[in-house]
């Protein structure tokens, strides 16, 4: 007898169609030939007039549009990144989805006191060390600007304090070419030479472009740093309705798409094939309160529109968000908020997702919203693998056994409910199902303390496996000296 099993048919959202999809994408190429963009790098402002684009004396900068589809077809279809030990752990390409913390928070809540407070350089190796235990969190960021570095070296000393606390890929943030250079070196430490980062990169640059259509030189200096040295980087658009770009959904994601092509040009120019994550990106400025919108519905929607114009046109891995909260504490809001993003970035099959943590309109970070988040992202996965149809899961001789045995049977006691119920049912941790005289025995915790429990529980137990003595040594040298050497390299290819 043949075995039966069926492809499983995993759930996915799509909120564009075709026509949709390019109208958008042909609304961005207009902007980027009849509205252009300032440029403030002088060297890239060469580098662009070169090329075919116009250059005016102000630095404005009108592109044609065969530049952005050569580009979109140079840049790489698969981008691998590592762990630091050199294991392949994010793959971004297709549907392949991974999750990870938000950067530049101002404020933390002690996981400690419960107080709202500064954020400090522990902190981001808090936040490190706990998203290295989480087994649904795939990478850091920073989680903080400390207050307690030398302002001018505060991405220097994040980058190296994640480094010391976890062994997962980095997405971290620099100011300048400046900077960039000192966590270059870093890295190459960890990674074992240039070459080896070249081969196997753990780290993923953050930058930002300022909406509408304005790429300072310092943004610049990164750019090209990274297409150079072949470092992932994403370019997010600053754009959010109704501030950064218009207030309607669909001319925000135009304008957020000409500020990434416009990037990706540059890049491709710079380092042809370079690793470039597509990041357009729409929030809205809330209209009552003039904030940027962490927990708004319409930048899942619109994260989800990228992710559809992605398989339709772009075909590039693309970054996003989630898990995130514009609620000053960890609520029903924040539990709402956090899920939507959560559930939509998955189904949407967006790439690199980043932001988990964040309460407070990403003013705060939240080592409590981070480990409820891991559950929500557990939660999703499951949803998203859809329904097993086979021969196991049919389970047609064991309702034949229980049916037909004595009156009374239950499935509870058959050796296929034994064997499958880890895999076939969804286990919380965190979400508690307890009868209420159980929940009242255990403490009649609520949500918030549970989480506040088990990140402290991992902070205390959970051991990050230590860098060698000589990269740690290394890593203090570069943080105490002003100047950094730089690497060289040869194209291992």
């Amino acid at each position: 007898m043949k075995t039966l099993e069926i492809e499983t048919f995993k759930p996915r959202l799509r909120v564009l169609n075709k026509k949709q999809a390019w109208a958008i994408h042909t609304a961005a190429l207009e902007i980027l030939e009849k509205t252009g963009f300032k440029m403030e790098h002088p060297d890239v402002l060469e580098m662009l007039a070169d090329a075919g684009c116009k250059v005016e004396n102000d630095g404005r900068v009108t592109m044609p549009a065969y530049l952005a589809e050569a580009a979109v077809k140079s840049a790489p279809r698969e981008i691998a990144l590592y762990d630091q030990k050199g294991n392949k752990s994010m793959p971004l390409v297709d549907g392949n989805f991974f999750y990870g913390t938000g950067s530049d928070t101002i404020f933390t809540i002690d996981v400690e006191t419960g107080e709202r407070r500064r954020t400090v350089l522990a902190d981001t190796g808090n936040f490190a060390k706990l998203t290295d235990a989480l087994p649904n969190m795939d990478f850091s960021m920073s989680m903080g600007n400390p207050a307690d570095v030398p302002i001018e070296d505060i991405y220097v000393h994040a980058f190296a304090e994640m480094v010391r606390k976890s062994n997962k890929p980095i997405s971290f943030i620099a100011d300048s070419g400046k900077d960039i250079k000192k966590i270059y070196e870093i890295a190459c430490l960890v990674a074992g030479g240039a070459d080896e980062l070249w081969k196997k990169p753990f780290i993923l640059n953050y930058s930002e472009v300022i909406s509408p259509l304005i790429f300072p030189k310092n943004v610049m200096e990164k750019l090209v740093f990274c297409a150079e040295k072949r470092i992932p980087i994403c370019l997010p658009s600053g754009c959010n309705a109704g501030g950064g770009g218009p207030v309607t959904l669909a001319g925000a994601m135009a304008l957020g798409i000409a500020e990434n092509l416009a990037g990706l040009v540059i890049h491709q120019l710079a380092g042809k094939g370079a690793p470039f994550l597509f990041a357009p990106n729409v929030s809205v400025l809330d209209m009552k309160c003039s904030v940027i919108s962490y927990g708004c519905t319409e930048w899942s929607l619109t994260q989800a529109a990228f992710a559809d114009m992605r398989d339709e046109i772009y075909d590039l891995p693309i970054w996003a968000f989630a898990g995130a909260t514009d609620s000053k504490i960890l609520d029903a809001q924040a539990g709402a908020e956090g899920m939507l993003s959560i559930i939509t970035a998955m189904l949407s099959r967006c790439n690199v997702i980043h932001d988990v943590g964040y309460i407070e309109s990403g003013h705060t970070s939240s080592l409590e919203m981070l480990t409820m988040a891991d559950e929500l992202v557990a939660m999703s996965k499951y949803f998203t693998e859809g329904v097993a149809v086979n021969e196991n899961t049919l389970a047609l001789n064991v309702i034949d056994r229980v049916a037909k045995g004595p009156q009374g049977s239950m499935f509870l006691s058959e050796d296929h409910t034994f064997e499958n119920f880890k895999s076939a049912h969804f286990l919380p941790e965190l979400m508690n199902r307890a009868r209420h005289e159980l929940w009242e025995k255990s403490g009649s915790t609520d949500l918030y303390t549970r989480c506040n429990q088990k990140a402290r529980k991992l902070l205390e137990e959970h051991q990050v496996e230590p860098k060698p003595d000589d990269v740690l040594q290394g890593i203090d040298r570069i943080l105490q000296r002003g100047q950094c050497c730089e690497y060289s390299h040869r194209d291992p290819r």
